[in-house]
């Protein structure tokens, strides 16, 4: 069998073709069972005077709440906090750039703390992982709950849409030698693009990929594949899906699309506590037109509460449980992937600040470097740092350090202690502060000391 079969999934059905009901779901995690005669009328039949008004620092506190960072970190971080961690943002971006960390680590130890990176990569491709790759806003870890809700997605690489325009290309050209590819990888087991021994070497343009490795990521996007494990550098070892899935996720029903919708778009309001629509189709990066019928039919539900934030131009939605605590006390680096501002348009609105990823900007027109990771004081961002873990020497250095109109006397102190932290996490011995910077002096007295 090659790459068109469909459908993929044991209990796959054809999109939409059966309701919620006939499919199992009544009890499940796709369908709200929120009695309809206590739901709030849809955000059309609300006057102004019922929509609540929420003020610009609620919103980030409800944020903050949401995202994990009002809670005290565990003295001991265990599997069972990475793991509910990871259930609150429901997914955690991965990125292949390592001049700190990889990306996907370091969401966990902005809120846990110093955890061991080991319980990370159990849980992602350990022997009975918890955890799933695939596109959710980007490439993503993500529990593994959310297959059956991301196989619309799948479908639709199949046909190649909403996949990238090299992708889209290569899958229309090159069907019989992706569907070996699959065959190789069925009849030899888990398998690295390189292993498979087809197709020409990689060579300039689309990063460099051989043939073998577009192949893979056609059938990884597409669900024919998925990830068994990682390896030092990297590396993705490609697997059958069924091989390395629990049979109770593999044979899951597929739900109806708009049904799946609803579900991601719930999972990532919860994670946003308060967020626009844009905000909620930003998180798993759906279409506009999915989003926002989806968006509509979760009021109607009761599931989403239209609100409004001061300082906001677009209405907002709040989930009914959303904590609102009176202060948020969090010291925490935000990776530049980190969930809580990797929506620059939000970011911006949340902190007042310009949070701009400038890896892929000349040296000589960046403002702040390379990897810059903003520090989170209290409700603040006060300060910006750009790092690189400096293996050979041991250290971890603070190219530049610069302030925020927030900063204040607690800064340099808080800060130097979370990378003093960071620095532990990482296996390197110190901290070693740059003279860039307006918060460089002081931050090198505080990382100096005791």
């Amino acid at each position: 069998m090659g790459f068109t079969w469909a459908p993929a999934f044991a209990g796959e059905t054809a999109i939409g073709s059966h309701s919620p009901a006939s499919l199992g779901f009544a009890n499940s995690i796709f369908v709200s069972n929120r009695p309809r005669e206590r739901c709030p009328p849809p955000r059309a039949m609300l006057s102004r005077a019922m929509v609540e008004t929420l003020s610009h620092k609620e919103a980030r506190r409800i944020t903050l709440a949401a995202q994990g960072f009002a809670e005290k970190r565990p003295a001991k971080p265990t599997r069972r906090h990475l793991a509910a961690t990871i259930e609150r943002l429901a997914l955690l971006q991965i990125d292949s750039v390592n001049v700190v960390s990889r990306s996907h680590y370091l969401p966990l130890f902005s809120r846990l703390g110093a955890y061991p990176r080991p319980l990370l990569e159990d849980l992602a491709w350990g022997k009975t992982p918890t955890l799933f790759e695939y596109w959710g806003h980007e490439a993503s870890l993500m529990p593994l709950d959310l297959h059956p809700l991301l196989r619309w997605r799948m479908e639709d690489a199949r046909a190649g849409v909403g996949v990238w325009g090299n992708v889209a290309q290569f899958l229309a050209s090159h069907r019989p030698f992706i569907d070996k590819a699959l065959e190789a990888i069925r009849e030899r087991g888990p398998l690295s693009a390189g292993e498979l021994g087809l197709g020409e070497r990689g060579q300039s343009g689309w990063w460099g990929w051989s043939e073998a490795k577009r192949a893979t990521e056609c059938l990884f996007w597409a669900g024919e594949l998925t990830t068994a494990t990682r390896r030092g550098t990297f590396e993705r070892v490609y697997a059958l899906p069924e091989t390395v899935l629990p049979k109770a996720i593999w044979s899951a029903p597929t739900p109806p699309r708009d049904e799946a919708h609803r579900v991601l778009l719930r999972r990532a309001a919860r994670a946003m506590g308060v967020a626009t629509e844009r905000d909620l189709r930003d998180y798993f990066r759906m279409g506009l037109a999915d989003a926002r019928r989806g968006v509509a039919e979760l009021v109607e539900a009761g599931d989403l509460i239209p609100v409004e934030v001061q300082g906001w131009d677009q209405p907002a939605y709040l989930t009914p449980d959303a904590l609102r605590p009176r202060a948020v006390r969090a010291n925490a680096l935000l990776s530049p992937f980190d969930n809580l501002i990797w929506f620059r348009e939000r970011a911006e609105r949340l902190f007042d600040i310009r949070i701009r990823l400038e890896i892929y900007t000349p040296a000589h027109k960046r403002t702040h470097g390379y990897y810059v990771l903003p520090f989170l004081q209290g409700e603040a961002i006060t300060a910006r740092v750009d790092l690189k873990a400096d293996r050979k020497a041991g250290v971890l250095r603070v190219l530049s350090a610069h302030r925020e109109p927030a900063a204040n006397a607690r800064t340099a102190p808080l800060l130097a202690a979370e990378l003093k932290l960071m620095a532990g996490w990482l296996g390197l011995a110190g901290v070693a502060v740059a003279d860039s910077g307006d918060l460089a002096a002081a931050l090198a007295v505080e990382t100096a000391s005791d």
